[in-house]
Formats: C-alpha cells, sequence, structure tokens
C-alpha cells in the first residue's frame, strides 16, 4: 500500500516500484465520480494498446464509505440524502444535475430521479469475494454492474436478491452469491481496507495507487489517466 505523502500538484509521488504494473483503486459503488473515473480509466487503457503501448496492468478495487451511516437495510431516495447532506433539494438537485450531465459525456446513464442511497457495506463484501475467488477481470465487471444497477436502473443495492443477480450476470453462481452475502464472510477484509484508507490519508474516492508510485486523486480526464500509465510503463521496460 501507498505511503503517506504530500501533494506535488495533481499527483502524489511515492517512493518504490513494483512489476507487474498494478492498479489499486479506493471507491464507492454508489459515488458518482467513481463511476465516471472508472470509465475514463478503461478508455485511457483502451487508448494506449490502440496506440500500440503494451500495457500490462492489475486492476484491483478497495472499499471505501461516502457514508458508513447509511442504515443497514434502509434505502431512500437519492434526492433526500443530497438534500439533507448539501442543504436543500435544490442544491441537491443541481448537483445530481451536474454529474448526471458529466457522466452522459462519458457515455454513462444517470437516472438519480430513481436511484436510492443505501448503505453499501453487502457490496464491497461481494466485490472482496469477487477478486478472491474469480480474480480482477470479473471484479472489475460485477463492480460496474452493481453501479449500473445504482446510477441507471434505479435498484436497491443492499438487497441481497439484486446483488446476487449482479454476481450472477457476470459469471458467479448466483446461489453462491446469495449464500455468501447472508453470511459474515469477508466481513474483516472489508474493515481492513477501510481501515487501511484511512491510515494512508485518503479522504475521498476515488484515489488511484499506480504501482506503488503513484497516488491519483479524483476522477481526472483521460489524457492524464494515459499520461501516468505511459509513464509507469515506460519505467518498467527500462529496468527490465
Amino acid at each position: 500500500m501507498a505511503q503517506k505523502v504530500a501533494v506535488i500538484a495533481e499527483v502524489l509521488a511515492i517512493p518504490s516500484i513494483v512489476a507487474p504494473m498494478r492498479v489499486i483503486i479506493f471507491s464507492d459503488v454508489i459515488c458518482p465520480w467513481c463511476y465516471i473515473g472508472k470509465r475514463r480509466l478503461d478508455k485511457a487503457i483502451a487508448n494506449l494498446r490502440a496506440r500500440g503501448v503494451e500495457v500490462d496492468l492489475e486492476v484491483s478495487y478497495r472499499p471505501y464509505q461516502l457514508d458508513p451511516t447509511a442504515p443497514i437495510g434502509q434505502s431512500i431516495p437519492v434526492i433526500e440524502a443530497y438534500a439533507k447532506k448539501f442543504g436543500g433539494v435544490e442544491k441537491a438537485q443541481q448537483i445530481l444535475d451536474h454529474v448526471t450531465n458529466i457522466a452522459a459525456q462519458d457515455d454513462i446513464i444517470f437516472n438519480m430521479d430513481i436511484a436510492l442511497r443505501a448503505n453499501t457495506l453487502l457490496a464491497h463484501r461481494l466485490l472482496v469475494l469477487a477478486e478472491r475467488d474469480f480474480g480482477n477481470i470479473v471484479q472489475a465487471q460485477l463492480k460496474e454492474r452493481i453501479m449500473q444497477a445504482y446510477f441507471t436502473d434505479g435498484q436497491d443495492i443492499a438487497d441481497i436478491g439484486v446483488l446476487a443477480n449482479c454476481a450472477h450476470e457476470v459469471g458467479i453462481d448466483v446461489d453462491v452469491a446469495t449464500a455468501f452475502l447472508n453470511s459474515d464472510e469477508c466481513s474483516d477484509d472489508v474493515q481492513e481496507s477501510l481501515h487501511m484508507a484511512a491510515e494512508n490519508g485518503i479522504s475521498a474516492v476515488p484515489t488511484y495507487i499506480f504501482n506503488d508510485q503513484w497516488s491519483v486523486p479524483g476522477a481526472q480526464d483521460v489524457e492524464m489517466f494515459e499520461r501516468v500509465i505511459k509513464r509507469l510503463t515506460e519505467q518498467l521496460n527500462e529496468a527490465t
């Protein structure tokens, strides 16, 4: 895990480099900028590969909770949650309209009028299972599917049936997912990661840790992600 470091412009410098390239992303499945940032990172990787850059990444998602006090088993309309946090319905609607317009530019559909704010612990536990038992690619696919369920489909992502169905759609047996979600398995892993984020000074998401060398905060634009990945790829090539 990256060490605590001082801010240098948009990027935090962290001493050490590890091969092969690894990207650890702290994010929450109800964070609009995490969804936008994921789409931009994916596009940056695709762009580099299309230009002939040999990019070999292992992306791993780690939990962060925007609202750890959200009641478990009780979901509310997003507009209500935003109004409470940002000082009224009018301000909340402005924020939601803004992120909806930004998301559309990255080909993501936000239907925030039907979105349900929910506690995300169950979703994070399922993502831990996906990485542990099925690998990073399936975890990334599940991350995308859960965020689609929340932002686009208006589904309750604290509901075991909804999450199990998301898992099924990315190749995880629905009975396996259901049994897992009805247990306490991987709860300690989630809490450990949440503690790790706090210990490393991560107070907002998304935060991207590239190869334990660069910590990039926020949903940067595609070009920024391209520059970081290309630079680290060149360093790795020089070192081998």
